[in-house]
């Protein structure tokens, strides 16, 4: 068995097969941890649950978008900011039937955040000092301070390590903000989100050789497609200035 973890897949269904065909991802012997933000974006998000379901060892981490889509698929709630990031486009792609059952209970058994073998994945990001069960959902599945904050100690060139664990991987903030298209590492996080909900590309890694495959531009698997997403609660500077 191989473990994967994959970025934002945000409804590009095409983006997911290809990123998965590419890794030589085995769906029976291999895992995947998927980072969040299955829904919203693109049109496909009912196929891209639909493979996921066809992977034996999966674990989904809970992003801000899937909780939305949760909200919508068990409670029937359909907030106007939801649907304006994408939501639209994930309750299309269902139709009237709606979200299927399975569907359902892979979103209301995701991990808030998940920690296996010294390694931890969120979806956002988290207090560093603060004991993570005693963190609120909205600050796992929201929360762009971390990567921040890891950003400008990588300016300045410290390698600092956040928590116990030896990595963490996380997804929510697109590496673009960095002027970047592949996986980021700053001190000893990994962003795993390369713009696949905006203009970028879907990214797999293999969490032990940190080999990784992309998708091809999800606009040109995509033309003509609008996710309708824009990026919220941001507060990223792409220089050292303001280091306190």
């Amino acid at each position: 068995m191989r473990t994967f973890v994959i970025g934002d897949i945000h409804g590009t269904y095409k983006a997911l097969v290809q990123c998965l065909k590419r890794s030589g991802f085995d769906h029976a012997r291999d895992r995947l941890i998927v980072l969040g933000d299955v829904c919203d974006g693109y049109p496909d998000v009912k196929q891209c649950f639909d493979e996921l379901l066809k992977v034996k060892n999966l674990d989904l981490v809970l992003g801000n978008h899937d909780f939305w889509a949760r909200e919508w698929a068990t409670r029937g709630i359909k907030e106007e900011i939801w649907l304006s990031q994408g939501g639209e486009n994930t309750v299309a792609s269902y139709g009237d039937k709606g979200m299927p059952p399975a569907h359902v209970e892979l979103l209301k058994n995701a991990h808030p955040w998940l920690e296996w073998d010294n390694k931890l994945f969120v979806h956002g990001g988290f207090a560093p000092g603060e004991s993570l069960s005693g963190q609120s959902l909205e600050t796992l599945i929201w929360d762009r301070n971390l990567i921040n904050d890891a950003w400008k100690k990588y300016l300045r060139g410290e390698d600092h390590q956040y928590t116990r664990v030896k990595e963490i991987f996380l997804g929510h903030t697109p590496t673009q903000l960095f002027n970047w298209s592949e996986p980021l590492k700053v001190c000893n996080i990994w962003d795993m989100d390369t713009g696949a909900g905006w203009a970028g590309k879907l990214t797999i890694m293999d969490v032990h050789t940190k080999e990784y495959w992309q998708s091809d531009s999800v606009q040109s698997l995509y033309p003509g497609a609008v996710p309708r997403r824009t990026v919220r609660k941001l507060n990223i500077s792409l220089t050292d200035e303001g280091k306190d």
